[in-house]
């Protein structure tokens, strides 16, 4: 089977010590890897909150500040989404209810942080919650190559986690320009993160019809694996 088409995310940093550790910690802990799930849509929240709290900072150290802090609480929406499945699975914790909690939690995380990332100094909320919607569709296909035994399809350009780095590395970028280089002056002026919404909108399309191919593809297949 494809190493895109799978059960479980396949995820690099699922191997770094680091994290191992702490999952196991977590895991001897009376911490629920649901705990864990509900923590990150905490941790989405801060970051869609300091994302559209830069467009009313009037102190420029302050929407630096909050820039940075967005940042940091989209990586650590993205780690609590790495731990929850780490201590359920590596930890023997799972739960009849662990696919709800792993799930639904990752929905409203994207949608904080992508219409935030809208609502944002150098935003565009028809591009944030365009984003937002194209994000939960994304996720939608995964779910329907589930539904008619295709497998969890992964396959990018910009799945969750190149949807995640994207928007770190704006937030982070925002925090470091001068205020007057985040926008450039093409007709109306385009902001840095507007540019970066573009890049998600679009990417999420053409991920969603890589991972539709991929479905069709599959079930293809299948059929004519029946057929013999």
């Amino acid at each position: 089977m494809d190493l895109e088409v799978s059960g479980r995310r396949p995820l690099k940093s699922r191997n770094m010590p680091v994290f191992q550790r702490l999952a196991a910690w977590l895991a001897g802990t009376s911490i629920t890897p649901n705990m864990i799930s509900t923590a990150s849509m905490g941790m989405a929240l801060i970051a869609g909150v300091s994302l559209a709290a830069t467009s009313v900072a009037t102190d420029d150290w302050w929407r630096r500040g909050l820039w940075l802090l967005a940042a940091i609480g989209i990586q650590g929406r993205l780690i609590a989404n790495l731990l929850d499945g780490m201590v359920a699975v590596e930890g023997g914790k799972s739960s009849p209810v662990g696919d709800l909690y792993n799930e639904v939690p990752d929905r409203v995380s994207d949608t904080l942080i992508l219409v935030g990332a809208g609502l944002s100094a150098t935003g565009n909320l028809y591009l944030g919650l365009s984003a937002s919607l194209l994000a939960v569709f994304v996720a939608y296909v995964r779910a329907i190559g589930a539904s008619v035994g295709a497998g969890q399809v992964f396959a990018g350009p910009l799945a969750k986690p190149q949807r995640m780095a994207l928007m770190t590395l704006a937030c982070v970028t925002s925090a470091m320009l001068p205020t007057r280089l985040q926008t450039m002056p093409v007709g109306a002026e385009l902001g840095l993160m507007t540019c970066v919404l573009g890049i998600i909108i679009a990417g999420c399309v053409i991920t969603s019809i890589r991972r539709l191919r991929k479905i069709a593809e599959s079930l293809r297949k299948a059929a004519v694996a029946g057929e013999v």
